[in-house]
């Protein structure tokens, strides 16, 4: 058995262990772990392409909701010299596997504060850092509004004036919720669309269908103005004086 051989029998095996770890989490409380499996690659590689994008400079990266590091894998190696990467993620057991995929990493050897993992919610993450880039892997359309507007006013605080968030939402669960829920858990899930319609309307710079994933999934990519509305009327006040 050569070496490539070994490597993709352990790489199989290791993603059949998180697979069954995120049915397990799901079955403990499929509200909060938002899917019955983790993000492929193709959903993945969506969500990452804004660091992709900004390759070559040193970065400040966010992910929320690391889950069992299906998104963590495909975005470490695209870390530049000098970024950093914030991990949050609030279930104790997704908490410690990102702290062993963090420790056990090779293109992390050498470098073991570049990456962090924060066992909390995003709204309680405590720091003054900005990021350039936010990754969201929250279910938001499982939560309530006022859940999902603090969580979105949150992303907004955290990022530089310019930067990305990009998060995802699996196609169709407004059909499936209205066919098979209560009216009360229908409008709760309008509602929270309602808000992400708010924050797509004035943020939004881009959306990509992933139909290879399981469930399919609509990419969003939002980006903080450099300059807030309020602050611009200030200056143009100011300069009409």
């Amino acid at each position: 058995m050569n070496d490539w051989t070994t490597s993709h029998d352990r790489v199989l095996a290791q993603r059949r262990a998180e697979g069954w770890m995120f049915l397990i989490e799901a079955a403990r409380d499929l509200r909060t772990t938002g899917a019955i499996a983790p993000s492929g690659r193709a959903l993945s590689r969506a969500l990452t392409d804004p660091v992709r994008d900004l390759a070559g400079r040193p970065l400040t990266v966010l992910e929320v909701g690391g889950g069992t590091g299906a998104v963590t894998r495909a975005l470490i190696p695209q870390l530049s010299r000098g970024s950093r990467l914030d991990i949050v993620e609030a279930n104790p057991r997704f908490a410690a596997q990102l702290r062993d995929l963090v420790a056990s990493h090779p293109h992390l050897a050498g470098t073991p504060r570049q990456v962090d993992v924060h066992q909390t919610y995003v709204e309680q993450l405590d720091t003054d850092q900005q990021y350039d880039v936010i990754i969201s892997g929250l279910p938001l359309t499982n939560f309530t509004p006022a859940q999902v507007e603090r969580i979105m006013a949150r992303y907004m605080d955290l990022l530089h004036p310019g930067g990305t968030l990009t998060y995802f939402a699996y196609l169709g669960t407004r059909a499936i919720r209205a066919l098979t829920a209560s009216q009360a858990e229908a409008r709760r899930h309008a509602s929270v669309e309602a808000v992400m319609s708010t924050y797509q309307r004035a943020y939004g710079t881009g959306r990509w269908t992933v139909w290879a994933n399981l469930p399919p999934a609509h990419v969003w990519h939002l980006q903080r103005p450099l300059v807030t509305a309020d602050r611009s009327e200030s200056q143009s006040a100011e300069a009409k004086r």
